[in-house]
């Protein structure tokens, strides 16, 4: 398992180039230590075994080294933080084929269009698992690997950054000029006073202080690394929710005609599509009516023929003895019930058409959904009559005829497309069929579209087929005695419902605002140390000393120190025999260790605003700017 270590001054060789020639220096790796969780690589790959000793007891002995030492390494490298960026941009980039190929689980009729018209990509697509690219094997390694990263990755931080928020800021490093932001003076004041004035002035600006020996140490901007935390953590919680809700998800889709219901079974669904560990029993137990449908057009201008009014008003119930209620479903006002939501979709009409054999039996009555092909809900449809006809003959028939609907019919057009959504001018257009409809052979077939295969088209007296062109009311004759189709007067509309059940969604919203605020967090808090040293120098002067740290150099640091240090020479202010002088914090000349240096806090890229908004104290005249 990866960890953080601070590197202290004994592992640092003594004829390295990094290491210090003073003793009194070596303390700064304390000092800078911990700024951030991050791990520090311990281990490169190599000879993880040692020198392996002779015989087959030694052999065993540096195999297993090596095996362990390997797969500590695979460890580390897994939970590090850029191999889960690269998993991340990996799951990002696998996505991108679910987006542009067509996908099995969301419409297989599109997949079987593609296969037939590329006919060298198709079956190497479906070898790759593009065509079901969220449930294929290579996107759920890259998926399960990345939770693993994560998982691995922030759970140690998360401990450590815990036993750093229950620490104290460490002590001051011997020699505080040698940090990137510097101040010192020489004041009248006791080193105890210039501490207790210290500690008041950092706590009063919300550092963690405290008095460490002849020094005060404090710390600021632990949220940077809270931020970072959260950050990981709600991309764990968004993977398991998404997860979550690809697995146990459900929709399915319901065309209902007025004064029809629904009940939210399996058997009910015109089309239905789940998630892996979906069941039945998982579906919420409700059922609705529709009363009535509403939709009404814009009459005028540009936008003539657009929805102004399109809701569906229905009566529901939950469970099997539910009370009845009344609501009101809009587009984009779905009705929720528990887990699952109902939106309407989607509307056109269900002209009511009367079927009567050659004796004026009625063997066929209701609406007919028809389904709509343009914006104008230019509609087509079948009717099909599939028991208790007989011809003229007395033999047993099914009928069925092909339908095309428009609700406005533009006369002498000599064209069945409608000029307006709205029911201003309804034609009805059938032509006639009889024999097999074919729907008693097993086989699945489109209740909207007749299968023409085994069936016979009407011809009149002069052996034409047989087609009509019928307002509300008129009636079609069949030649022969076989009977009639009437259109009746009353027309019906149909609403199109998706009822959706997508179980982790709120999960999933919680994580991204949690990621969003958390990345806020870990780009624009600086975390940083400050320590203020007051000691009684060689002439019984007390020097004060102020230093800065933080993760990275940042302008705002020095700034911050200024106004720290103008406080802290208010209560404690240059002697007046040495002359008023101040040195403002400085980098220029503080020496910094080199850029290897195990000392070093780790820095980042990240840009942070300072918490200060006090200017920085003006050096007197004569000071070292």
């Amino acid at each position: 398992m990866s960890k953080t270590t601070a590197d202290s001054p004994a592992e640092t060789p003594a004829d390295s180039p990094r290491a210090d020639s003073s003793a009194d220096d070596q303390d700064l790796g304390a000092a800078g230590s911990q700024l951030s969780t991050a791990p520090v690589e311990t281990a490169m790959p190599g000879s993880f075994g040692g020198n392996r000793r002779p015989g087959l007891t030694g052999w065993l002995a540096w195999t297993g080294r090596e095996a362990l030492g390997w797969a500590r390494w695979f460890w580390r490298q897994l939970t590090s933080m850029r191999v889960a960026l690269m998993l991340l941009f990996l799951l990002s980039l696998g996505a991108v084929p679910g987006s542009l190929i067509p996908q099995s689980g969301t419409d297989a009729l599109k997949v079987s269009e593609f296969q037939d018209a590329h006919k060298t990509l198709g079956p190497i697509y479906q070898k790759l698992g593009l065509f079901h690219v969220y449930g294929s094997a290579w996107f759920g390694a890259i998926y399960v690997l990345l939770f693993v990263s994560l998982i691995g990755c922030i759970i140690p931080r998360t401990w450590q950054f815990v036993g750093q928020l229950r620490g104290r800021p460490p002590g001051a490093p011997k020699r505080l000029n040698r940090l990137p932001a510097y101040a010192t003076w020489r004041t009248a004041a006791e080193p105890e006073q210039v501490r207790e004035v210290a500690l008041a002035a950092l706590k009063k600006r919300r550092f963690r202080a405290h008095i460490a020996g002849d020094a005060v140490a404090a710390e600021k901007g632990y949220l940077r690394e809270t931020g970072n935390l959260l950050f990981h953590l709600a991309l764990i919680v968004m993977l398991i929710a998404f997860a979550w809700g690809q697995l146990f998800k459900s929709e399915g889709d319901k065309l209902i005609v007025e004064g029809d219901g629904f009940s939210n079974t399996l058997t009910q669904y015109d089309d239905f599509k789940s998630g892996n560990l979906f069941s039945d029993d998982d579906l919420v137990p409700f059922s609705f009516n529709l009363k009535n449908f509403i939709g009404t057009y814009e009459r005028t201008g540009p936008n003539r023929g657009t929805p102004s009014t399109f809701q569906a008003d229905i009566s529901y119930s939950i469970g099997a003895y539910g009370k009845s209620e009344k609501h009101t479903i809009k587009v984009n006002e779905p009705l929720e019930i528990g887990d699952s939501k109902v939106y309407l979709v989607s509307h056109g009409y269900a002209p009511v058409v009367t079927v009567r054999d050659g004796k004026g039996n009625v063997v066929f009555h209701q609406a007919v959904p028809m389904l709509p092909i343009d914006s104008n809900v230019t509609s087509q449809g079948a009717i099909k009559v599939l028991d208790g006809y007989k011809n003229a003959q007395g033999v047993a028939e099914q009928l069925g005829f092909a339908a095309l609907f428009v609700p406005t019919y533009a006369k002498g057009s000599g064209t069945m497309f409608s000029q307006y959504p709205g029911l201003d001018y309804p034609v009805l257009n059938v032509t006639g069929y009889h024999g097999d409809l074919g729907v008693n052979s097993g086989i699945p077939q489109n209740v909207y579209q007749l299968e023409t295969k085994n069936l016979k088209q009407f011809k009149d007296s002069k052996g034409k087929i047989l087609k009509a062109q019928l307002l509300p009311g008129e009636t079609m004759k069949l030649p022969n005695g076989a009977g009639s189709i009437t259109f009746d007067k009353q027309i019906k509309e149909w609403a199109g419902f998706q009822v959706v059940q997508q179980p982790g969604t709120t999960w999933a919203l919680a994580g991204a605002l949690t990621a969003i605020l958390g990345l806020a967090g870990s780009l624009f808090i600086q975390r940083r140390r400050v320590w203020v040293r007051a000691t009684r120098g060689a002439d019984g002067v007390t020097v004060v000393e102020m230093a800065g740290l933080g993760r990275s150099e940042s302008a705002k640091l020095p700034e911050e120190l200024g106004d720290l240090a103008a406080l802290v020479h208010d209560r404690a202010p240059t002697k007046p025999a040495d002359g008023p002088k101040i040195d403002a914090p400085k980098t220029a000349d503080a020496p910094k260790p080199p850029a290897d240096d195990p000392n070093t806090p780790n820095s980042d890229a990240d840009t942070h605003d300072s918490d200060s908004g006090v200017e920085p104290p003006v050096p007197a005249e004569g000071a070292e700017k």
